[in-house]
């Protein structure tokens, strides 16, 4: 694969190790974390920087412009944090919205994919993930969020049923409206397995992160259960609008927003990441294989 090199290997694996450890020890971590001076933890992030320097050095594109922003973004996000903390602990305030702002529409229009070669502009979301992660669940201490890597088998009834619900509202919409096309595929179980792995882990869990613990649990806190599925769900199906197209894409919007109320739904019903993130994956999974 293209540019994936020991170094880039090396880099992956410090990025998702931030990761891996809020979803496995969260509580342990924030409450370890907030022992230590607050200079400190609000600074502790810029270290979030290294990938970057390791994959660029290696690359020969290392550039001070996007060192200072890798560097310097984490530590923003905590502070911002800090204050949204001290200012509304329990409903959020203006800065979780702006850091939700900038976090979303980083991804979503590839503000800082140039800083990275080709075949690893991944690790930039990851980058993402890691500086929201620690400033939501480390500084701002944000409760409700269901980010846990210890599956249990009620996000799999969850997460399943909420598939069973939306598989054939997604079939007979999507062939309808001509954006989807069946087509025979049969795939190894090996390697359909490590698909749907792969799909869980880099697609799933990012964006069930974002739009569910973040977007949709402080919506609550503002607008209610309901209104805050809704308005979660059409966000996720607005950040579809250039999948796919070069144009905005009404179908992949539609057909995104109706899934982003049942991966809503299972969010919400134990507050559970590992329940949407089940859903979200086995959707685009079954949508990969056969359609």
């Amino acid at each position: 694969m293209q540019n994936v090199t020991p170094v880039a290997i090396a880099a992956l694996g410090l990025e998702l190790a931030p990761a891996v450890l809020f979803g496995c020890a969260a509580e342990r971590v924030a409450r370890a974390v907030g022992q230590w001076p607050v200079a400190f933890r609000v600074c502790l992030p810029a270290l979030l920087v290294a990938p970057y320097v390791m994959v660029s050095i290696s690359q020969h594109m290392f550039r001070w412009t996007w060192f200072t922003l890798y560097a310097a973004l984490p530590v923003a996000i905590a502070w911002l944090l800090l204050r949204a903390a001290a200012a509304d602990p329990e409903r959020g305030d203006w800065r979780d919205a702006l850091i939700l702002l900038v976090l979303g529409l980083a991804v979503d229009l590839r503000w800082f994919d140039r800083a990275w070669p080709g075949g690893l502009r991944a690790l930039n979301e990851l980058f993402l993930v890691d500086a929201g992660l620690y400033g939501f669940l480390v500084i701002r201490q944000l409760s409700g969020t269901g980010f846990d890597f210890h599956l249990r088998w009620s996000d799999w009834r969850t997460g399943l049923r909420e598939l069973a619900f939306f598989a054939p509202i997604v079939l007979v919409l999507g062939l309808a409206l001509g954006f989807i096309h069946p087509h025979r595929n049969l795939p190894g179980i090996g390697s359909a397995l490590l698909r749907w792995v792969g799909i869980f882990f880099f697609t799933a869990v990012p964006e069930e992160l974002y739009f569910r613990a973040w977007v949709q649990n402080l919506l609550e806190r503002r607008v209610g259960r309901r209104t805050a599925l809704v308005i979660a769900s059409a966000l996720f199906g607005l950040s579809h609008f250039n999948k796919r197209s070069a144009h905005f894409n009404w179908r992949y919007v539609l057909l995104a927003t109706i899934a982003g109320i049942f991966y809503g739904r299972a969010w919400r019903e134990q507050r559970r990441v590992p329940a949407s993130t089940i859903t979200h994956a086995s959707v685009d999974w079954i949508w990969g294989l056969w359609f």
